[in-house]
């Protein structure tokens, strides 16, 4: 750590049991579990919003902006799965969102906006810290950036963008997800210096009502930002490209399914697995079932199946398997697909599958270059959207703290550059790959530990475990 100017005070050092980095979700839900567990402990949660709960994906404002899941998947309590349907029936028989009954279908079954799922989040962590403080424990909300970190013989050190210092018994990595949209981009085509972000309504409501605009990436942020333009205002034509043009399914509710990976236990290459849910969903259509009902089977499996891959079976699933994972696996809400269903009806929305080899915004107006099949050739737009969702890779996120922690040698990426590497119970383990003593991690920096640790059950389950090893 820099040595102090003359004439200035040191800082004071504050003390923690617990220090977590980042109070989206991830902190939020470990807040919690912590909160509810016997013995007086004093946690600190370093983050810059206002709020705890929220993080980037739940401080939506917009209606439009929902769960992609429905309340019955969607409880932050690993051991009740109905503790958000409950919640929402509460509290639209209170007279909360009383667009509610425009789905027309049971609380359950529901896609709430995000905005009100923080909501729910929120209250659900300051019932635990009601109970925490029975105990003798706190809870401490410090508004802040945490932009290095030191381990020490008994704890960490961090330092926080603020200038104050905290040392703690044990810090968490709970940073959740770095939107690509916000998230400074290292290659040559500049794509975020010239791009509107997906989520910010205001910013596009400064574009032409029948603006050109272009959008790179065709998944679920894709999907947000045409709820973004359409709240907006926007009326004019739209164009997606993205290297295999593939959309996201709508979610659907089928019925349940057979759990056919647990009478199965030697599938196990992502080729196998592939064979053998086209088969399943093969066995449901013959039967008049939705194919969705076999592929939702598979989420509880995930974990397992990719920590028990080889490097070389994760490559090959990355490499050939990915994008069409994404598009049946990640599917967009109702709402959303009806919203993108009309815009494909109107001819005002077009998805054209092409790779991005750069961006000039030099001019009057954004000047897109694409390769499709066949030579690369340049279009124009009054406004470009980089909808490439979440970037995963440590090393090109542009944050003080993923730098530090990696030029000290007390992180390692993840398996295929995804997320950072830990032990099954989420200890970091450093460039040596020796697993932290004081140092963890859960959500969605452990997407190559677990492939989806993104999901708000996942995360609800890490938060579990990790609390009482913290314990």
């Amino acid at each position: 750590m820099n040595e102090p100017q003359t004439g200035q005070a040191t800082p004071a050092i504050r003390e923690a049991d617990v220090l977590i980095v980042g109070g989206g979700l991830s902190g939020a839900l470990l807040a919690m579990q912590l909160l509810r567990l016997p013995g007086a402990r004093q946690i600190v949660v370093v983050e810059p919003r206002a709020e705890l709960g929220r993080g980037e994906a739940y401080s939506a404002t917009e209606l439009g902006h929902t769960l992609n899941g429905n309340a019955a998947r969607m409880s932050v309590e690993p051991d009740d799965a109905d503790d958000l349907t409950r919640w929402l029936q509460a509290y639209i028989a209170d007279g909360g969102w009383p667009e509610s009954d425009q789905q027309s279908v049971p609380v359950a079954q529901l896609f709430p906006p995000r905005g009100l799922f923080g909501l729910y989040a929120r209250q659900r962590l300051a019932q635990a810290l009601a109970i925490g403080e029975r105990n003798g424990s706190s809870l401490t909300h410090v508004r802040d950036e945490v932009i290095d970190l030191q381990t020490l013989e008994h704890g960490v050190a961090v330092t926080l963008k603020g200038g104050a210092a905290w040392q703690a018994g044990a810090a968490v990595l709970a940073t959740g997800m770095f939107p690509a949209a916000r998230t400074a981009q290292r290659q040559s085509s500049g794509l975020n210096a010239a791009a509107l972000d997906p989520w910010d309504v205001d910013a596009l409501r400064g574009l032409p009502v029948d603006a050109r605009v272009l959008i790179i990436g065709s998944g679920l942020t894709m999907v947000d930002a045409l709820e973004s333009l359409n709240q907006a205002g926007h009326r004019g034509p739209i164009e997606v490209f993205s290297r295999h043009g593939l959309l996201p399914h709508v979610r659907r509710q089928p019925p349940p399914w057979e759990d056919f990976l647990s009478q199965a236990p030697d599938l196990r290459s992502p080729l196998q697995l592939l064979r053998e849910l086209r088969r399943q969903c093969a066995l449901a259509q013959a039967q008049g079932i939705d194919w969705q009902a076999p592929l939702d089977t598979v989420r509880v499996h995930i974990a397992r199946l990719w920590s028990q891959a080889s490097d070389r079976e994760r490559r090959q699933f990355v490499r050939h398997v990915r994008p069409w994972w994404e598009s049946h696996h990640h599917r967009s809400p109702p709402q959303g697909n009806a919203l993108l269903e009309r815009l494909l009806n109107e001819g005002r929305l077009s998805i054209r599958a092409a790779s991005l080899q750069g961006v000039d915004s030099s001019g009057p107006r954004i000047r897109l270059r694409y390769r499709g099949q066949d030579e690369a050739v340049w279009v124009e737009g009054d406004g470009l959207i980089n909808s490439t969702g979440i970037e995963y890779d440590w090393r090109r996120v542009d944050k003080a703290l993923p730098r530090q922690l990696l030029q000290r040698g007390l992180i390692q990426p993840g398996n295929l550059g995804l997320g950072i590497a830990a032990d099954p119970g989420g200890a970091v383990l450093n460039a040596a790959s020796v697993p932290a003593q004081r140092l963890f991690a859960m959500g969605p920096p452990l997407r190559g530990q677990w492939w989806e640790s993104t999901a708000v059950t996942d995360v609800a389950l890490q938060a579990k475990a990790l609390a009482e090893r913290l314990a």
